[in-house]
């Protein structure tokens, strides 16, 4: 099966996996991005184009429908229209969370009706749409992630081993994953613990070092206002590392079943939560159902996704 994907960031690091998993599976993957520049952020494409350079975009993306492909992989929702233009190919269209919940939703939502194939990465995205659709969150890694001991790793990581760390794997600056909220909640808890606890942000390193940081940490704390299917919460699990987060897109479902982990509507809940991780720190259960969503595990979902348009 040969696939042409659309996506508005060729480095985003999860739509690498993505393509990685799915040559496993027997899918040949060509990749084509609008013209312009953009800024990478952890996962999210932060663009600086404009119209235009989309408008420029449909071109290369009509001739291309016309060669040897199967079918046409949309991700993001700012390249449907694109996909749609092209009259050759079946469409899949992949939602990643604020390519609906943001400011270009309306048009994501507009495009999902005319696409063969829709997918989203949580429930909540899916009850957003009034179209059928495939729920498969990005996958994690879980020979990458995996529990490890946690003197060791605070030794690799310079972290004192008699203190509490409660890990915010993202920078200050991402204003969705609120910052503020962290350091206020996190300053709440330790005052009923009776140990030093510190706050520990967590950004710049490579991909492959944070199953250290996750291993060398008490807690996960997520205080997000929005996510789609965070793949923080799926990799803590992975190495059996509690979570602390706001109910915010999939970690309701993902979290069903693992203790100690707690999904929270306020911050007295976050405080709460925090103190019953690091009064009595214990790893969680979280790895048997990190497996369910898998690299492996994901681009089976996606091969079925694309068969089902064939068909």
């Amino acid at each position: 099966m040969r696939v042409l994907n659309l996506v508005t960031n060729t480095e985003a690091r999860f739509y690498k996996e993505q393509l990685r998993v799915l040559r496993g599976h027997g899918v040949r993957s060509e990749t084509l991005a609008p013209p312009g520049t953009h800024t990478h952020a952890v996962d999210e494409s932060v663009t600086r184009r404009s119209p235009t350079d989309y408008l420029r975009f449909f071109p290369t993306v009509f001739r291309a429908a016309f060669d040897d492909y199967d079918l046409l992989h949309a991700n993001y929702g700012l390249t449907a229209p694109m996909a749609l233009a092209q009259p050759n190919l079946p469409v899949v269209l992949t939602l990643w969370g604020s390519d609906l919940f943001g400011e270009y939703g309306w048009l994501s939502r507009r495009c999902a009706h005319r696409c063969d194939a829709v997918v989203v990465m949580s429930e909540e995205m899916a009850t957003e749409l009034d179209v059928p659709c495939h729920v498969i969150p990005h996958g994690v890694d879980c020979q990458r992630f995996r529990p490890g001991s946690k003197s060791q790793a605070r030794d690799r990581v310079g972290w004192d081993r008699s203190t509490r760390h409660v890990l915010f794997p993202y920078p200050p600056s991402r204003t969705v994953k609120d910052f503020p909220r962290a350091e206020r909640v996190v300053e709440a808890a330790s005052r009923r613990v009776d140990a030093p606890v510190e706050l520990q942000t967590v950004s710049g390193v490579t991909h492959d070092e944070m199953s250290t940081y996750y291993n060398a940490a008490d807690v996960l704390l997520l205080p997000s206002k929005s996510e789609g299917s965070p793949n923080s919460v799926k990799e803590a699990m992975a190495c059996n590392l509690p979570v602390v987060t706001t109910d915010v897109g999939d970690v309701r479902e993902r979290l069903a079943g693992v203790e100690p982990s707690h999904v929270c509507d306020s911050d007295e809940e976050l405080v709460a939560g925090l103190v019953d991780v690091l009064v009595d720190p214990r790893r969680s259960n979280g790895r048997p159902a990190a497996r369910d969503v898998s690299l492996e595990r994901m681009g089976e979902r996606l091969r079925d996704v694309y068969e089902s348009v064939l068909e």
